[in-house]
């Protein structure tokens, strides 16, 4: 398994990090073989362990403790915080409170002294960067967190937070977290250039995008459909310019003797901006031909026809978290509310 130093932290980490989203009620609810995949990943030289608390409401961060106990120096642990973990407005964010509440649930869930990476789930338009990056400030201080990172922030407000702490004198993110995919290319405009200006480690998500990549037949209209909308109904115009994508890019595999995950995982690392990609694997059968892609490097044949099926940038239709901006999906972000007053009034 191939090394790469994680940003300005000094890491070393491995190329492919351990996604555990999979791991208790929401896939493999199986502890003992939870662990048991999670070992096998860490015999294989990954040393990368990603988590979130609102993984299973926690669950993932107990199997993943208990997985790793006997193994725990030779992990860089993340987890996530900010994600509600219930029905209290209170019980998610990036506000102080809520903060200090979670770092100290996801301590006693992982069964450790301290989280390596430290990382906001998601913004928070309710809480003011400085409020946030303080309390995270003190964690570090307090040996709670050793870094703190970001996931799904936009460029600029990646480039925010860098000031913020800059300004107050506070530990700054040292990680971002995009969702990158060969059908989601979108990080390449502007988050990955600006982690890179920043010496920011980045640890990608969704290799497979959504399962898209994953070499296994389409979903159609059953629960993805449901669940995720037009783009994975085969129907749409949305789902057939996917599904013809993803039939060029197998010819492309197959002609460079290649799984579709293979391609696919390859394609992630290849990028000089990203330090590390996740897999998240149910099982050991999964995670087993996940690994096969650690050793791939892809031609810049390759890399060229995949460009041409899906240009730099660019994605066949924006469904990662970032890509767009708030103000264009919410129309109140982009309309001044006092011009409907005054409107009424003058009536």
């Amino acid at each position: 398994m191939r090394r790469r130093i994680f940003g300005s932290t000094g890491w070393s980490v491995s190329e492919l990090a351990l996604g555990t989203m999979m791991f208790g009620a929401m896939g493999n609810s199986d502890h003992d073989d939870a662990a048991r995949v999670i070992n096998s990943a860490l015999d294989a030289g990954i040393n990368f362990v990603d988590t979130a608390d609102v993984y299973s409401a926690g669950e993932s961060e107990i199997i993943v403790g208990r997985a790793i106990a006997a193994r725990r120096d030779e992990v860089v642990l993340a987890t996530k915080f900010g994600l509600p973990m219930g029905a209290d407005p209170n019980s998610g964010g990036a506000s102080r409170r809520w903060i200090v509440r979670a770092v100290e649930d996801s301590l006693r869930r992982l069964g450790t002294d301290r989280i390596d990476l430290y990382q906001l789930h998601r913004l928070d338009g309710n809480t003011e960067l400085t409020e946030t990056l303080t309390a995270l400030d003190d964690l570090i201080r307090s040996g709670k967190v050793l870094a703190v990172g970001a996931s799904t922030f936009a460029a600029e407000k990646i480039v925010e937070a860098q000031w913020v702490a800059q300004a107050g004198g506070m530990h700054r993110f040292l990680s971002e977290q995009p969702m990158y995919s060969i059908l989601g290319r979108v990080p390449e405009r502007a988050v990955f250039p600006v982690a890179q200006q920043y010496e920011m480690g980045v640890l990608t998500y969704s290799p497979l995008h959504g399962g898209w990549l994953s070499g296994r037949p389409r979903p159609d209209t059953g629960h993805r459909a449901q669940t995720r909308g037009a783009l994975y109904d085969p129907e749409t115009e949305a789902g057939r310019r996917r599904t013809r994508a993803v039939e060029e890019l197998q010819q492309v595999a197959a002609d460079a003797g290649l799984t579709m995950p293979q391609l696919a995982i390859a394609f992630v690392t290849s990028h000089p901006a990203v330090t590390s990609a996740i897999i998240g694997p149910r099982t050991q059968e999964q995670l087993d031909g996940l690994l096969t892609a650690a050793d791939v490097v892809l031609s810049d044949e390759v890399l060229d026809r995949i460009d041409a099926i899906v240009p730099p940038g660019t994605e066949l239709n924006d469904d990662s978290y970032a890509a767009t901006p708030p103000a264009l999906v919410d129309p109140a972000l982009r309309r001044r509310q006092e011009k409907a007053s005054a409107l009424v009034a003058e009536v």
